[in-house]
């Protein structure tokens, strides 16, 4: 009896390792590539929680009236988001025929799902509107509940700090840009590296390097199946991707 409580002890150990090693899947701009959808449209969302994805990721701007809305360019349709009105930026027409969303929408239409919202906040050419922001971003997500829920990457090295300053104390910010080592994320208070997959490429062993000191790595906008493939081979945490069910697939596979 005795041996038979050690052996199922050691099972549930072994399959709890084996769940924090899985590698996750993020759906890039949503699950967009699927009949009905469109990039960073709230069906988007929807679908990338239909098909259990880990995360959704989506990307934040703030209009010139400080309205937060999702859009991925700094422009839709010859309107400049950060310079213009939050009324001619919402009036722009999605490629599944919504209109471009507010993050507040974006938000609301979350509560019911499970998938974990991974906020890009945009780099703004006025740093100071970045900042106000961030602020914005990180008082809304407290507003509806979802700081456990949420996780921030930016390219921007102020938006990066500013995160890790205003959000609650142990809130996931990831740095995107590829030009910060392991260390510095760690000493600015980051939880890891979200590079594009060529970065990783280049510098395998910051892999092995976050993981020694507890930072998670995100590997960007990884499509291909020899990508694929190298990411899950190298024990890369979280694979952002345009196909998520191809690398769920392919994770069933291993």
């Amino acid at each position: 009896m005795k041996k038979t409580i050690l052996l199922f002890a050691s099972l549930l150990l072994g399959s709890a390792a084996a769940l924090a090693q899985m590698t996750c899947v993020v759906a890039h701009r949503g699950y967009w590539d699927t009949e009905g959808s469109a990039q960073n449209s709230i069906r988007a969302l929807v679908k990338a929680d239909s098909i259990d994805c880990y995360g959704s990721e989506f990307d934040v701007w703030m209009t010139a009236d400080k309205k937060l809305v999702v859009n991925h360019d700094p422009d839709i349709n010859g309107i400049h988001i950060e310079t213009s009105k939050a009324r001619d930026v919402l009036a722009q027409v999605l490629q599944n025929g919504e209109t471009v969303p507010t993050l507040e929408q974006y938000l609301n239409r979350s509560l019911s799902l499970h998938t974990r919202l991974i906020l890009e906040l945009k780099p703004h050419t006025d740093k100071n509107h970045e900042e106000e922001a961030v602020k914005a971003v990180v008082k809304l997500v407290k507003d509806r509940g979802l700081e456990a829920n949420i996780e921030y990457i930016t390219f921007s090295r102020e938006a990066f700090a500013n995160l890790i300053k205003y959000a609650p104390k142990g809130t996931p910010v990831f740095f995107l840009n590829g030009d910060l080592t392991p260390r510095e994320i760690k000493a600015m208070g980051g939880a890891g590296i979200d590079y594009h997959f060529s970065v990783l490429k280049r510098n395998p062993w910051w892999i092995a390097e976050c993981h020694a000191l507890n930072l998670r790595v995100n590997a960007w906008t990884v499509n291909k199946p020899d990508d694929i493939k190298w990411c899950i081979d190298h024990q890369v945490d979280i694979i952002t991707t345009n196909a998520p069910k191809l690398v769920q697939q392919m994770l069933i596979e291993q």
